[in-house]
């Protein structure tokens, strides 16, 4: 007697339900206040920009669009020492901002424990005040016979810098230095933390896993800590490069009429000359500029995992 087996049974058919119209467009509306805020406070300002660097005319007559696209040459042939100025200050600076901030980044991610909170609050703490008050209090620490020149010249360290033109007649205020100097301390914490956030993902347990094969300090430094830090060097690079390429509060309030950056020029032709097509000129040939260093550099870093 032959026993029949039984058909397998057939598993039962989920059905799949389509998200509804209402639910899909639920991101797009939660976008949209992104958008809006983007179109009106900066897509419609930077078409009006450029609509206003191609026109001629003056305040008093008033300004047409005529398509003079010569003022931008004839505004980068004029300024274009500010430009490079504004390019090696920043530069300057951010390289700064690097040495000093690398270090501080990496005891607060490895070696802060407890103190860690703190030593950030510490780190944001010149947010608290005005940028305006922070720059004007290093008028009073570089100012002649203070304690910093003074400690600047028993080290000799001015007849160094004067050698090299960052200052001149044994002072510091008024100078490049001085400048550079507001530049380092005012952006310094927009380098810390993005390092501070990049170090501070690291497994420990690869710098363990280091010294179980016998690295060095340094070579684990140079092998694991630093190539996983990268995304942090970049973005933080790129947060202090790109606002202080476009400061001019330094350059007024430390500098003189020889240090004088990009944005001090822009300011002066907004407010005081009322050349506004120089003005947005010169704006939109600046844009340009840190908008291509900025390409190079990123392409050139080598990671693309910013943080």
């Amino acid at each position: 007697m032959s026993v029949t087996e039984a058909p397998p049974a057939h598993p039962a058919k989920t059905e799949v339900r389509k998200p509804s119209t209402r639910r899909r467009l639920v991101p797009y509306w939660l976008l949209l206040p992104g958008i809006v805020w983007l179109l009106v406070f900066f897509a419609l300002p930077m078409v009006y920009q450029a609509s206003t660097s191609v026109q001629t005319g003056s305040l008093e007559k008033g300004f047409e669009v005529t398509w003079h696209f010569r003022t931008y040459w004839d505004a980068f042939a004029y300024y274009y020492p500010q430009f490079v100025r504004s390019l090696l200050y920043a530069g300057t600076a951010t390289v700064l901002c690097l040495l000093l901030g690398y270090p501080l980044a990496y005891l607060i991610a490895f070696k802060a424990g407890r103190w860690r909170n703190l030593v950030l609050v510490l780190v944001v703490a010149p947010f608290f005040t005005s940028f305006l008050i922070r720059t004007l209090a290093w008028k009073t620490i570089l100012a002649d016979g203070g304690a910093v020149v003074d400690v600047l010249n028993t080290l000799h360290v001015l007849d160094v810098t004067a050698w090299l033109g960052w200052t001149e007649n044994n002072r510091v205020l008024a100078t490049p230095m001085a400048v550079v100097c507001g530049l380092t301390y005012n952006f310094l914490p927009f380098m810390i933390l993005p390092l501070y956030t990049s170090l501070e993902r690291i497994d420990g347990r690869l710098h363990e896993a280091a010294g179980d094969l016998y690295a060095t300090p340094a070579t684990t430094f140079r092998k694991v800590t630093l190539p996983l830090s990268m995304p942090g060097v970049v973005s933080g690079t790129l947060l202090t490069f790109i606002p202080a390429s476009g400061d001019y509060v330094n350059a007024e309030l430390l500098g003189s009429t020889d240090t004088k950056m990009v944005g001090s020029v822009i300011q002066t032709q907004f407010l005081r000359v009322l050349d506004y097509p120089t003005a947005a000129a010169l704006s939109f040939i600046l844009m340009a500029v840190v908008l291509l260093v900025v390409t190079v550099y990123i392409r050139r870093s080598g990671t693309e995992d910013l943080v």
